[in-house]
């Protein structure tokens, strides 16, 4: 299967198809539903409608195949809006992955650790979630599996000192790209969110002028809860982009079209799978053209 075929699968429950042949306000009301239904939220899709009635209006748009041509530009120009590129021009970039537990954050690491490698890259990856021994020992694994080099600390020691040593191996190695776990730290647990910060400015102070990217790790089936998660992890770091997994035919991917339109997040990748060359950067023209 093509990534664009797997894409399609995973987001099977978020397809808008029209079941109206006729273009009038049942068919706007029916595309209304089916939006909130694939957790766009009620705003953004009130947005969307709105502007789409206005122009069915302008144009005198008769023809349903025409609404569709409308509904994806309106989609496309929300993520248009957003700097959807990856930064990692000034080496050792960092990219610094959060989420909760169970998001697929230390696969996402493996997948994107891969991807660069093919690339000719040299990649470090570290191990900051020192709580769970074994978080470690399954980043240790991707990170084989990606040949990447592995800087692990021992059981509950600080993890801003394991990435400490992370960001001085990156130097030494002359490490194109660094890339860092970190607990799968609970919104609600402040200790943890301020253990988040110590590493971003223990990274901003070894790396000065390093490239950085910080990538929340959303799994697509989480539908609402990604807001507040969302919110949590930008108070503490300024997200500058989300990795969206578990597109496994469960999810409504639909949250993302929320996330970029309310929250002005970009998306940075999208893992449609279980392989570790399932994980593309993230093409929104692709995305609409699975959905709609």
């Amino acid at each position: 299967m093509s990534f664009f075929d797997k894409l399609k699968q995973g987001l099977s429950k978020t397809k808008i198809n029209f079941s109206f042949k006729k273009v009038d306000e049942e068919l706007l009301e029916e595309l209304e539903e089916k939006l909130i239904m694939a957790d766009v939220g009620f705003d953004t899709t009130e947005e969307i409608i709105s502007s789409l009635r206005e122009k069915i209006k302008k144009q005198n748009i008769k023809e349903t195949e025409d609404v569709k041509n409308i509904l994806r530009e309106e989609i496309c120009k929300i993520f248009d809006d957003l700097d959807q590129n990856l930064h990692i021009e000034r080496k050792p970039a960092v990219i610094l992955m959060v989420g909760v537990n169970g998001s697929g954050k230390t696969t996402s690491i493996g997948k994107i650790a891969n991807k660069y490698r093919n690339q000719g890259k040299k990649v470090i990856v570290a191990a900051g979630d020192t709580f769970r021994a074994a978080a470690v020992e399954q980043l240790e694994v991707w990170a084989n599996r990606a040949n990447c080099m592995l800087v692990k600390g021992k059981e509950n020691q600080d993890p801003s000192s394991v990435i400490f040593d992370a960001c001085k191996r990156a130097k030494e190695e002359n490490a194109d790209i660094l890339i860092c776990d970190t607990a799968g730290r609970l919104q609600n647990k402040k200790n943890l969110m301020d253990e988040l910060e110590k590493m971003k400015k223990v990274i901003d102070r070894e790396l000065p002028d390093s490239s950085k990217e910080i990538l929340l790790v959303v799994d697509g089936s989480t539908g609402q809860n990604a807001i507040s998660q969302l919110k949590a992890f930008k108070e503490t770091t300024g997200i500058t982009g989300l990795v969206l997994t578990k597109l496994d035919g469960t999810a409504k991917g639909g949250i993302i079209i929320r996330l970029a339109k309310e929250e002005k997040v970009p998306v940075k990748f999208i893992g449609v799978g279980e392989q570790i060359d399932d994980m593309e950067n993230f093409n929104s023209r692709d995305f609409i053209n699975a959905i709609i």
